[in-house]
């Protein structure tokens, strides 16, 4: 009953990269923040939950846990960088969001989920080393190790190495922003949540690389002794992973999408139908 059709849906975006476009910096900014401390927080509540599971069922819990943070980020209308990178595209291409403005929205925000990651990174480090007093434990253990995977091997895998990076952030955020847009399909909690479930899942039970993840695991991985060093991390995984990211969102699912449902049938473009069996005509519309 509160499914929003496609067409709708793809107005909704619109309406939306208007409005983001539209904020001022310190929203972006706040509002970017909480997103990426959730992130971070759902990050590691997923390297938790999987903590000594074997492979595939590690991937499974850790899939079905991590979205929790992205559902929050959705019900409480927060900004995220890489949901972005496919809204506002939309609102480009329909003449609602300028050049200017979709770049403005992307930097503030970017800075802001980067804020929000570090500031819970550096919380996480302190508590779980007793302000750095002893070993950090399995999380922390963890957390340097997938640092190490997400830098280290590419770097040693050379030109290949950052293609990887790059190709994993394509695909990821192809789910991730379609998380986002998903996110407006129904007009009720339960259903936004159950609806940005599915493809959020899917990209961390995948080991994808998102670049606002990436901001809290590499940090707080430093923080903790990782042997990585920030040029490391910029230029093996969050340079190409986030232009990676701005692919998947942008073409793949923000303006695929537009172009897929640009084109209205016959029935949408005369109206709803009148009466009470019209209007359950309309709503069963795939």
């Amino acid at each position: 009953m509160d499914h929003v059709a496609p067409h709708a849906l793809m107005d909704a975006v619109e309406a939306a990269a208007a409005k983001k476009a539209g904020l001022d910096v310190r929203a972006l900014l706040f509002k970017g923040f909480l997103s990426g401390a959730l992130l971070a927080y759902a990050t590691a509540f997923a390297f938790k939950a999987s903590e000594g599971l074997p492979g595939g069922m590690a991937a499974l819990v850790a899939g079905a846990v991590f979205p929790v943070g992205f559902a929050m980020i959705v019900l409480l209308g927060l900004e995220l960088a890489t949901g972005n990178f496919a809204v506002l595209p939309v609102g480009l291409v329909r003449a609602r969001v300028s050049w200017p403005q979709m770049l403005r929205n992307w930097g503030w925000v970017y800075l802001g989920n980067f804020v929000g990651c570090l500031f819970v990174g550096c919380l996480l480090a302190l508590a779980l080393t007793g302000a750095f007093v002893h070993e950090p434990g399995a999380l922390g253990a963890k957390l340097v190790a997938v640092a190490e995977s997400k830098t280290l091997a590419y770097e040693q895998a050379g030109a290949h190495g950052w293609l990887t990076a790059f190709v994993k952030g394509i695909l990821c955020n192809w789910m991730v922003a379609l998380g986002t847009v998903l996110g407006l399909s129904s007009t009720s909690s339960a259903g936004k949540i159950a609806s940005v479930w599915l493809p959020v899942s899917t990209f961390f039970a995948l080991a994808l690389e998102h670049s606002v993840v990436n901001m809290f695991v590499v940090p707080a991985a430093i923080v903790l002794g990782a042997d990585i060093t920030v040029g490391q991390w910029l230029a093996w995984n969050q340079v190409p992973v986030t232009l990676g990211n701005v692919v998947g969102g942008a073409l793949l699912t923000g303006l695929l999408l537009h172009y897929a449902h640009a084109s209205r049938t016959t029935t949408e473009a005369a109206g709803p139908p009148r009466g009470a069996a019209g209007a359950v005509a309309l709503r069963t519309l795939p």
